[in-house]
């Protein structure tokens, strides 16, 4: 699978201290993409639920969203709404120019993922709080956010999310969310 029709090259978001662990075939909404994960090299809260920075990519190269999920981005103070909204337009600019255009900003307000950590010997869950920017592309009618981290970067971006507005919950599966990977049947992956 080759990634050269996203905007900017992906190596420019993933985190220097991290390394490929695994990468695997996946479905989103009925198309063929590409989960990959890296961790840090050094071995720090490895593992589903722990820190990591993934990637779905389409099988045409289209970056449909990753996650940098790390603790050192735990407990900081996070940017203004108007601040996170420059951000995320300028991370926009370079990932998805062609969600601009037709973009409709629904809300923008802090948003909380869950991180396990291994502290002082026991295991504790952390809370990672950024600043989402949930937004319409009103060119399709599918939903995409990018959730700012307190370094003023971009922690989580997922697009072409489909919603059923009836129950009110995503469609779209959540290959970046380790909470759902548990949830699913166990898959080969290919190794790094």
């Amino acid at each position: 699978m080759t990634t050269t029709t996203t905007a900017q090259p992906l190596s420019q978001w993933i985190p220097q201290t991290h390394q490929k662990v695994a990468r695997r075939p996946v479905t989103v909404d009925g198309e063929a993409a590409e989960l990959t994960r890296y961790e840090r090299r050094d071995g720090r809260n490895a593992g589903l639920e722990g820190e990591h920075f993934s990637t779905v990519v389409a099988a045409d190269g289209k970056l449909k969203g990753f996650a940098n999920i790390s603790l050192d981005l735990a407990g900081q103070p996070l940017p203004s709404r108007e601040r996170t909204e420059q951000i995320a337009r300028a991370f926009l600019q370079e990932a998805a120019p062609d969600l601009l255009p037709r973009m409709k900003i629904s809300w923008i307000e802090p948003h909380d993922e869950s991180i396990r950590v291994a502290r002082n010997g026991s295991i504790e869950t952390v809370t990672l709080t950024g600043m989402k920017v949930k937004a319409r592309n009103l060119a399709d009618g599918r939903w995409f956010w990018v959730i700012v981290g307190s370094n003023e970067k971009p922690l989580v971006f997922e697009r072409d999310i489909v919603w059923v507005t009836f129950p009110g919950h995503r469609k779209t599966e959540k290959w970046l969310h380790d909470a759902w990977l548990k949830e699913q049947p166990p898959a080969v992956a290919k190794q790094a």
